[in-house]
């Protein structure tokens, strides 16, 4: 025969395994209507997701590289430098933590930049910013953006207001002339060199298309061969 402090030893094992059942199912269910919002988010937003935007600027693209580190320094952001002028910034914890139940199953918001700046003319490139972002959910992937979060393109565009690039516009075998109001390519060829024809071999060398493209340029450079010969005065009688 069985003993009965056997029996209540087997009974005793038995009751606290159903126990510990009970409380794991217990914290499941209740844990589910918190893990379902974050389970919608890495399906919706994902756990990697980005959105892009992009700035053109009437500058090299190595003086739009330096003009964008310049910025990124002035707000304090640490940045690596990749090759072929890109540059990605460190991450950085999003405004809204992942929560307790976020935690548990490895949630971590975070978002960085990743910044590259392309030739768009000669004298002229376009710089493209990325932000990624990581368990971050789509109705908040706006408010990283560069432009939003830093104001990044409205800084560099201040920053080389107030010291241009030298690299921009040529200084030298040429004149900078700065566009009147509401005047174009075509009447300024007609101004500065009596032609207006000349301003496809103006725009060529500014890195521009059409005649209208210069309107947000500080300055156009003309080559000394296209400017008009001082004009001769008439002879007089003595």
């Amino acid at each position: 025969m069985v003993s009965l402090p056997v029996v209540m030893g087997v009974a005793r094992t038995v009751f606290g395994q159903f126990r510990k059942i009970a409380i794991v199912s217990s914290i499941v269910l209740f844990a589910g209507c918190y893990y379902a919002p974050y389970f919608a988010n890495r399906a919706a937003g994902g756990a990697d997701a980005a959105v892009g935007e992009q700035h053109d600027v009437p500058y090299t693209a190595n003086d739009s590289f330096l003009l964008t580190q310049d910025v990124l320094r002035g707000e304090g952001i640490l940045f690596e430098v990749k090759s072929d002028d890109k540059l990605v910034t460190l991450w950085k914890d999003a405004d809204t933590g992942p929560g307790m139940f976020g935690s548990m199953v490895g949630l971590h918001p975070q978002y960085r930049y990743e910044i590259e700046v392309v030739p768009n003319g000669a004298r002229n490139s376009r710089i493209i910013v990325n932000v990624r972002t990581e368990d971050v959910p789509d109705q908040d992937l706006d408010k990283y953006k560069a432009s939003a979060r830093l104001n990044l393109f409205g800084k560099i565009d201040d920053l080389a207001a107030k010291f241009p690039p030298s690299g921009g516009t040529p200084k030298e075998g040429g004149v900078n002339y700065a566009l009147l109001p509401n005047e174009d390519l075509k009447a300024l060829a007609r101004r500065a060199t009596g032609n207006e024809d000349n301003w496809r071999q103006i725009a060529q060398d500014n890195g521009l298309k059409s005649p209208a493209d210069a309107a947000n340029l500080p300055s156009v450079w003309i080559r000394n061969t296209l400017l008009s010969e001082p004009k001769k005065e008439a002879p007089t009688d003595n």
